[in-house]
This record gives C-alpha cells, structure tokens and sequence, in this order.
C-alpha cells in the first residue's frame, strides 16, 4: 500500500467523491409504480415548495391567487420572479439551474416554455434513468405513509418497486396524532382506540409489524417537533416505549427520529409554512440510553443542535448521525457542519442524503453535495499527511464509499451487543 504523493491527495480525493455511486438514504421520492406520486419535470422542479416560500416573499399576487393558480401558471409566476427578475443566487434557485444544464437544456432564452419543450422529448422510465446515471446515485430510500391512501392503495396491489427505490415506514401520525389517529388506523382493520390501552398498543404493534413486512421497509422514521421530551406522560412516550422499540428490536431496524420541525407557523404558506426550533438534546440521550440494544438514526433541524448531536453520537454506538437536513442543507452549513462532525466522528457517521422530492433534484443535491464532502475530505487528508501519515488511494477509496452508502449499509446490518 504505497503512500501517494502530498500533490496528489487534493485531486485524488476529488476524483474518487466524484466517481463513488450513492446510496440516498432518505428521499421522497416515488418508483414509477407509484404513478402520479413520483415527480418530476420543469414544472414540479419550479414548485418546489423551497421556491414558493422564496417567491411569495417577492410576489405581487395574493397567497390565495397564488394557491388559485393551476402548477404551470404557478411555475411561469416563480421563473419570473426568481430567475427573470432576480438572480438565481438562492440555494434552491441554483439548483433548478444546476439540473437543467446537467441535463443539456439550453438557458440562454430564458423562457420556461423552452424548458418545456426540452422535457417533452423524455419518456418516465427512461428520464428515471438519465437522472440516476447523472447524480451517480444508485439507490434511493423512499418515505412511505401506509395511512395515506393513495399510497396505501397501490402497496395493497402488491406493487413491485424498480429495485432502485427501497421503502421506509414514515409513523408521523401514530406518534403525534392521538387520539384522532385512532379512527385511521380503525378503518385500516386495526382495532385502536383513543384511550391508547394495552390492546391499541397491540394493534399499533401489529400495524407496524405488517407494514414493514409488505414494503420491506429498511427503518421506522419520524419528524418530531423542538417541543419533543422523552420520557413524558405523552401518548407519544408510549408509542415508543410500547410499540416502535419493540417492534424494531425485533426486526433490527433502525428508528429514524428527524428532530426539529415546527409545522405550519405560516398557514398561507401551505406547505412551505414550515419552520424549525432548537430541540433538547437530553431527549434523544435519553431514548438511546434506555434502549442499548435499538440501532437509531437522527438529524437535527436547527444549526444550533449541531455540535451536541455529534458530541451525542460519540457517547453511544447505537446512534448513527445522518446528513443535513431541510433547513441546514445549504452549502456554508454542510461545510460547516460536515467538518465538524468529521473532526468529533472521524468517517462513522453519514454526511449528507437529498430529501429530494421532485426526482430532477438528486442531480443538484448530489453534485452540490459532493463538492462540499470533497473539498472537507481534501482537507482533513491533507492535515494528516502534513502531520507525517502516508496517506493511501485505498484509505480515502474506503472513507468515500463509507461516506456515500458504507456507513448505512454497515449499520442497516449491524446488531447491537
């Protein structure tokens, strides 16, 4: 195992970032099974809901008029006012950008109707594989709600995803949504009611454990509010404690808890009405800690949650911090908190998935993302080859691939002692 020279670090670890297949471990994105919920076009691409947020702060129409609009009137009033108008120098306007000239459209008219045109000439299937091939992204993991049911219908149908696209069991409503859930779960044949009882609980249980089995689900997620605490007299405590730990020990699944979200602070924003609130860490410390024999994922929602997240994962093995999340996936942040975290975890933890809900966006949060790990990696090589260590093609080979899928492939298979 020679040990390359200090020049060619830099530009070793470039090639090889940009080289490494991803596994995307948490999207929401959809197989072209699932018809009408996979995304993808000019128009989906320019509503992205970051866009709309973005927009309606400029915007001379009404939130309503805005909502009255159909998606390409929608999509012709955001490229107005956010790539005419003004630059495209957001994050998310940069994006659009990104995809549109990694996939060859032509941008010097600037006119979305051209853009249009361009996406007309591809075929679902064959656009699903351009994208992939593109981002070099080799799988994505779904988020899947059993309660929705258009979803839950065509998972009935005994739906056969492209191997591509694994699925994830998303519980948002049954940890947060009693006792109104109950009559959900109640039309889906489980006999729960809203007194949460010992026999809900076993309902619960049993709905998780049939879900899981039909999509083949990789782990259990939730996004839970910075109002969060465990433990509490909380329905939610319960859930956990009774329902969502057992079940996944037994499967050995991770359980993804998403940390910090406060849902609708602006109503008229739909969608886009979301923000975010630093959480209490000593909640999730305090899951990991009861449970040492679960495997957990978390990432956090507010910057000022960062450091102690990754302090957090050094203190328990059965914690793997995943990516940067919504509002944190910005470049100066990734950086920010990507160096960070490899400087407390060294190459145990995983740096980055793409949230991605429109399929377009993998292409520009994958290419954006990369460079960001890369320029990091480049660094932190370079700091230990200066310090005297022969750096090897095969290490930084290794930290990449650990980087882009190892890591959670490695804790997906993992069994707490």
């Amino acid at each position: 195992m020679s040990a390359l020279a200090f020049d060619q670090i830099r530009p070793t670890v470039h090639r090889v970032i940009a080289a490494t297949p991803v596994f995307d471990l948490h999207t929401h994105l959809y197989a072209v099974p699932f018809g009408d919920l996979l995304l993808w076009g000019p128009d989906e691409l320019i509503t992205y809901h970051y866009l709309i947020a973005e927009t309606l702060r400029v915007s001379d129409v009404s939130y309503e008029a805005f909502w009255a609009m159909d998606k390409k009137r929608q999509a012709a009033h955001i490229w107005q006012k956010l790539f005419i108008e003004r630059a495209p120098v957001s994050e998310a306007a940069r994006g659009v950008i990104t995809v549109l000239g990694r996939l060859g459209a032509d941008l010097n008219a600037r006119r979305i109707e051209n853009l249009r045109d361009f996406y007309a000439s591809f075929k679902t299937e064959d656009f699903v594989n351009r994208v992939f091939d593109l981002a070099n992204v080799h799988t994505v993991v779904m988020t899947n709600d059993a309660l929705d049911p258009v979803e839950r219908e065509i998972w009935n149908r005994g739906v056969k995803p492209d191997p591509r696209f694994k699925a994830v069991l998303r519980i948002d409503p049954v940890l947060l949504g009693w006792p109104k859930v109950s009559d959900r779960l109640k039309a889906m044949g489980y006999g729960a009611s809203s007194e949460l009882g010992a026999e809900s609980l076993k309902e619960i249980r049993r709905f998780l454990a049939e879900w899981i089995e039909k999509m083949n689900a990789l782990y259990v997620a939730v996004s839970l509010p910075p109002t969060w605490r465990y433990p509490d007299d909380s329905p939610t405590t319960r859930v956990i404690r009774e329902a969502v730990i057992p079940v996944t020990r037994e499967r050995n699944l991770p359980f993804a808890m998403m940390i910090g979200v406060t849902r609708q602070v602006n109503p008229l924003l739909r969608m886009a009405g979301d923000s975010l609130g630093k959480s209490d860490i000593a909640s999730l410390e305090r899951v990991l800690a009861e449970h040492p024999r679960n495997k957990f994922m978390a990432t956090m929602l507010s910057r000022e949650n960062q450091h102690e997240l990754a302090v957090t994962a050094r203190k328990f093995r059965n914690l793997m911090v995943f990516g940067c999340w919504w509002f944190v996936n910005n470049p100066s942040l990734i950086e920010e908190i990507t160096r960070m975290r490899m400087e407390l975890l060294g190459p145990s933890f995983i740096p980055q998935h793409s949230d991605a809900r429109i399929l377009d966006q993998i292409i520009y949060k994958w290419d954006h993302s990369r460079r960001i790990i890369a320029k990091v990696m480049k660094d932190k090589f370079a700091d230990i080859a200066a310090a005297g260590w022969p750096v090897s093609r095969d290490e930084i080979d290794r930290t990449a691939h650990d980087y882009l899928g190892g890591n959670f492939e490695r804790f997906l298979a993992s069994v707490p002692a």
